[in-house]
């Protein structure tokens, strides 16, 4: 049965309803990727998260009476948890029977699913290990006091060092798979550029429609669904702008809100491609309610990804589900990104796409 779900996110005071009521439904979509199902969503205005369960005790006491009505089994909290607070939580939560998890292991756990390929699987396992490596101590730490004090050498010492160094030479090895996969990786780009391709990335907040342009533009067959992170994996393919000209056009994963930098650095190798591209199309969905602030979630982590000078066009997608009203305004709102307005459903505006591509990259003669 899937999980019964409550989504708890913790805010400060000066937080307006609109952003408040954004992050609890983006929280509610990973939910649904997850595969859970989500029985109540609550928010907690404090200054400062709660030291010990990061709840504070009355909104806890509350979770824990609602729970027990809704027969939920999960909360999620839309924040990351120092170790310590996830202790403390799921050793309250566990009387009822009910998991704890912060934003990070949802997110792990739809990577987890979404993962096919070995390189994705191998970058999920080092982000995973990351994840947990401080949580380890926290709960050493836990048992150390439980033991007898700070000082006191005993077994939850000896156990948390254990794990401590397996942790850290599974995070070794995850590395070292993982730069011989970054090796491989700047070979072939070394090859392409010796064979003279252009290359252009797809980018863009996840489901905007990034692998649905990948495919429309140069129909391969790639992974298409209607759910966040549906795309982990890096997919290249031959976009043919002439019977001179052709560009090699790469999609990987989506962007996300507070996407935490350990997940970012994980997926470095699968990145590469984003940074070493000479164009960027920045996918966005041109009916999104929140359409401001994740381009410039998209533009922060391109920023972080140090591409944030790299040419770009700004590909306003799914433009069949909007009215003309709308597509006046995104186009009069977003005049200075100039705007390109496409549908991977019925391919309006994607001749324009091209050609806006074909200017921005130098022609190449097509070797392949």
């Amino acid at each position: 049965m899937p999980p019964r779900a409550i989504l708890l996110d913790v805010i400060p005071p000066d937080m307006t309803p609109n952003v408040a009521s954004r992050r609890l439904t983006e929280l509610e979509s990973l939910t649904a990727t997850y595969g859970g199902i989500t029985v109540v969503k609550m928010i907690q205005k404090r200054s400062v998260p709660d030291y010990r369960t990061y709840v504070g005790s009355g909104k806890l006491q509350e979770l824990l009476r609602i729970a027990e009505t809704e027969r939920a089994d999960l909360l999620i909290i839309n924040n990351q948890l120092k170790p310590r607070q996830m202790y403390e939580l799921g050793e309250i939560l566990r009387k009822q029977k009910m998991a704890a998890w912060d934003r990070v292991d949802l997110i792990l756990k739809i990577f987890q699913k979404h993962a096919t390929t070995s390189e994705a699987k191998l970058q999920i396992k080092l982000a995973a290990v990351r994840h947990m490596g401080p949580r380890i101590f926290g709960m050493g730490m836990e048992m150390m006091q439980q033991a007898g004090g700070i000082g006191t050498r005993g077994i939850g010492e000896t156990n948390t060092e254990i794990m401590k160094r397996h942790l850290s030479d599974q995070e070794r090895q995850l590395k070292k798979q993982l730069d011989r996969v970054a090796r491989s990786r700047q070979e072939h780009r070394r090859s392409r550029d010796r064979q003279g391709f252009k290359t252009a990335s797809i980018v863009g907040y996840t489901n905007a429609g990034k692998s649905s342009l990948l495919r429309a533009l140069t129909k391969k067959g790639v992974y298409v669904a209607n759910e966040l992170f549906a795309t982990l994996d890096t997919r290249v393919a031959k976009l043919r702008l002439s019977d001179e000209q052709t560009v090699l056009l790469s999609d990987t994963i989506g962007f996300i809100q507070d996407l935490p930098p350990n997940l970012i650095s994980a997926f470095r190798s699968t990145l590469d491609e984003t940074i070493d591209a000479e164009l960027l199309l920045h996918v966005i969905d041109a009916g999104d309610e929140h359409i401001e602030e994740k381009i410039r979630e998209v533009d922060g982590i391109l920023d972080q990804l140090g591409v944030g000078e790299t040419p770009r066009l700004h590909v306003f997608n799914k433009i069949d589900l909007v009215s003309n009203e709308r597509r006046a305004e995104l186009k009069n709102t977003f005049a200075d990104r100039d705007p390109i307005f496409v549908s991977c459903i019925n391919g309006d505006g994607l001749d324009s796409l091209k050609r806006a591509i074909s200017k921005r990259i130098i022609p190449t003669s097509d070797v392949g």
